[in-house]
């Protein structure tokens, strides 16, 4: 991710809105896709046979003319112990190499190897020599072609690799470019792809839970333990380390972890200099290799190592009725954009054996088309580059267990083109999008067997903005939820918000996903993510503050518009709008996202943008004070409230009044008299309260009634109760309010408190929430 992706994120939500609504296709079916290979069909990449004597290396190329791969017996700091011509057969360049011939040439042990490539604009001369420039003809011809053999390249398709491309002995990237760098050989520093036997370690039995019963808890991994005194210090921060956190995020109820991304990416480099954070990389959005488990979040670092560790860590997750979901990152790569001019780009793995392949390029193919302000698109219509998504995502789910996958800046993979253009479409069978759907069935609706797909439904500029417009069988990050309740709950009489607005998101945003044969559960709510202010800071912070010194800074980019406010200073105030947050979020039809450490308030000190700090102000915190603790029981109870009533759990849309068989419909709303809301009241932005009533009977849900209103008015505001259903009388869960700020603000089951039934009146103080089941 690039440091300053996060305020073009939200330009793009801002600016792009009403360029993505026009853009938005009309529904449609989409076409059947056409005829495929099955899943890993090439077998590209080091593969041991049956009996282990053998490696056969497998490397995919249109453009190559000649592919060698060089072997080693260390990571770093050796020459190849031996070099195999690959021969080629219709664009696929392989050689088989018997574990007996390396070892004779000295390569005992973990097999580590890269490789070099000639084509067209670098043709082989016999007369080339490592560092030499014999046959250069261009660093890129009019085709796109990149090749150069000085660079020594990564295996797209390498189970692990030994190390990142930036180290603290290799600090600068200089080496690894073409240009004025063409002839600086990389064979002694570069990363150096492991030749793996195939895994075998055991990953539990995978929860088959709906995905709209799931709460999902978003998280860094390192982040997640590296500041925990529970867990030993030597697992702080591994794979290792977060399995021991899975007891935990069970009580609390949470149901899926969604890791940030734990594919190799460079971030070696960390940590080194606290007071140089610019070229930091904490979050982990500039993806080194699709296979490969990071692993610098490993405990054992040893080749194999990462794997089985990840492996244990999902089986850790699995024994406790968890789901472990990825946030995969296919619309760029580590590699960047240009360094300076044409001439001059990293060469790591993929540009180096098969830019115009790998990578969406202008239309002269000089320069890569950028819709993610990383560096440049990865060339997600192209049926190659289609299938390494396709192939390192079942090996995610196949081999190391993982049960779904959010993707950043997913519109990207619903490009329709390959260079000179970008066009999203929902229907074109040939995308990415619609290809992982077709090859790796979503999770069905009622839950079995299947993937949890997940799309960050934007990226920056173009047609590229589509919330609500992605295909069957992919869920969103509705950012129209967030920033809607946002603006009621920190732009009151700024920004105007209709109780229609609210009422179609706490409803599960059927504008958005009804109209295409989706459900309330594919819209994924949230108030807060990485990306962006926390819980807390989102109503405490009234703009952002990233320029602070380390460990909360320096960070560069971040949005200036995040929709805060600090509540004027007052922290009570802060503390209930935050609940307020969380109680709307868990009470909306959807399917819940929080992010780690909100449970307690966390705090990054106004920082909206720390992509870069891995410090202990950003690591989660394990020594929370009283009233984060009390956050966190008002939290996890919310969570067990909800996981006990599945009519906030809908499959469907609630259906409205005179639709079933008691004439009321499955959800009634109401004016604080108690009164429904006429098409005057819905569409007046001045009316800042709401209530609604579910009636449980519908759904089997042992309330027959629940009820909530929301008074975002500053003043108080009286709800006049309907009536509940018949024997039954209204109870209070909570009240948000600063005065039943405690560890019991929601009430335990059974410790509901009664208030009354038909017309009683209750007081609900400004800017707060009344949850109320009926007994």
């Amino acid at each position: 991710m690039n440091p300053r992706l996060p305020a073009l994120r939200h330009l793009a939500v801002a600016v792009t809105m009403l360029i993505g609504v026009t853009a938005i296709l009309s529904a449609g079916i989409v076409t059947a896709p056409p005829a495929r290979a099955a899943i890993d069909a090439q077998t590209l990449g080091a593969r041991y046979d049956a009996t282990g004597a053998n490696i056969t290396f497998r490397v995919r190329s249109a453009a190559a003319t000649r592919i060698q791969v060089y072997v080693y017996s260390a990571a770093t700091g050796a020459q190849e112990k031996a070099s195999y011509l690959l021969a080629e057969s219709s664009d696929i360049f392989a050689t088989t190499v018997s574990v007996a011939d390396l070892t004779a040439k000295g390569v005992t042990g973990t097999v580590y190897y890269g490789y070099r490539a000639w084509g067209p604009n670098w043709p082989y001369n016999a007369s080339w020599t490592k560092g030499s420039t014999a046959g250069f003809v261009s660093d890129v011809d009019s085709a796109g072609n990149r090749f150069n053999p000085n660079k020594l390249l990564i295996d797209p398709y390498a189970r692990e690799i030994s190390h990142d491309p930036l180290t603290p002995a290799q600090p600068s990237a200089t080496g690894y470019r073409s240009g004025a760098n063409r002839a600086t050989d990389t064979g002694t520093f570069a990363p150096k792809s492991i030749a793996l036997r195939p895994a075998t370690g055991a990953v539990g039995t995978k929860p088959t839970r709906a995905f709209k019963d799931d709460a999902v808890y978003e998280v860094h991994l390192r982040g997640l333990t590296k500041n925990d005194p529970s867990i030993a210090s030597a697992y702080r921060g591994t794979y290792r380390g977060a399995a021991l956190k899975a007891g935990y995020l069970a009580s609390l109820g949470v149901t899926a972890v969604e890791f940030l991304p734990v594919q190799e990416t460079q971030n070696d480099t960390n940590d080194v200099d606290a007071t140089g954070t610019s070229g930091d990389n904490y979050w982990g959005y500039m993806t080194l290799n699709y296979f490969a488990p990071d692993r610098r979040y490993a405990y054992d670092k040893s080749p194999g190592g990462p794997t089985a560790e990840f492996q244990a860590m999902v089986k850790a997750y699995h024994d406790a009725g968890i789901k472990v979901l990825i946030d995969v990152v296919y619309n760029h790569t580590a590699e960047e954009g240009p360094q300076g001019d044409k001439n001059t780009y990293n060469l790591f793995s993929w540009r180096g054996l098969d830019n115009p392949t790998y990578y969406s390029l202008t239309a002269d193919r000089q320069s890569p088309w950028d819709n993610t302000g990383v560096g440049g698109n990865y060339n997600t219509n192209n049926p190659v580059a289609q299938n390494l998504i396709v192939d390192s995502v079942a090996y995610w789910k196949n081999t190391l267990g993982v049960d779904g996958f959010r993707f950043d800046l997913a519109s990207v993979l619903g490009n329709t083109c390959q260079h000179g253009c970008f066009n999203y479409s929902r229907t074109d069978a040939g995308t990415a999008l619609n290809r992982l759907v077709s090859e790796m069935p979503a999770r069905p609706a009622a839950g079995g067997s299947g993937v949890d797909w997940i799309a960050e439904p934007w990226a920056i500029g173009g047609n590229s903005y589509q919330v609500g417009n992605f295909p069957a069988g992919w869920s969103e990050w509705n950012g129209i939820y967030r920033d809607t309740v946002r603006r009621d709950q920190n732009k009151l009489g700024v920004d105007a918000v209709t109780p229609a607005e609210l009422a179609n998101r706490f409803a599960g945003s059927s504008d958005l996903y009804g109209d295409d044969g989706r459900r309330p559960w594919n819209s994924v709510n949230f108030m807060v993510a990485h990306d962006g202010f926390t819980l807390k800071d989102l109503y405490s912070c009234a703009a952002k503050s990233n320029n602070q010194a380390w460990p909360y800074g320096p960070s560069d980019g971040g949005s200036d518009d995040n929709i805060s406010w600090d509540q004027g200073g007052v922290a009570a105030d802060q503390r209930k709008a935050a609940r307020n947050g969380q109680a709307l979020l868990l009470l909306s039809a959807g399917t819940p996202m929080m992010t780690g450490g909100d449970e307690y308030l966390r705090s990054v000190k106004c920082n909206n943008n720390p992509y870069n700090l891995d410090s202990s102000a950003n690591w989660l915190n394990w020594a929370p004070d009283a009233t984060q603790t009390n956050f966190a029981t008002f939290t996890s109870r919310l969570l067990a409230f909800r996981k006990a009533h599945p009519a906030l759990r809908p499959v469907n849309f609630y259906t409205a009044a005179d639709t079933n068989s008691n004439g009321l419909g499955q959800l009634v709303w109401f004016t604080p008299a108690g009164t429904t809301p006429d098409a005057a009241y819905w569409a007046d932005a001045n009316n800042h309260a709401l209530a609604w009533q579910i009636d449980g009977s519908e759904f089997g849900d042992p309330a027959t009634g629940i009820y909530a209103a929301y008074n975002g008015w500053s003043g108080d505001v009286t709800f006049t109760l309907p009536a509940p259903p018949a024997g039954r009388q209204w109870y209070r869960v909570t009240d948000t309010s600063t005065w039943a700020e405690g560890a019991d603000q929601v009430a335990a089951p059974g410790a509901e408190v009664l208030l009354g039934g038909a017309s009683t009146s209750y007081l609900l103080h400004g800017r707060a929430l009344l949850l109320l089941i009926a007994k």
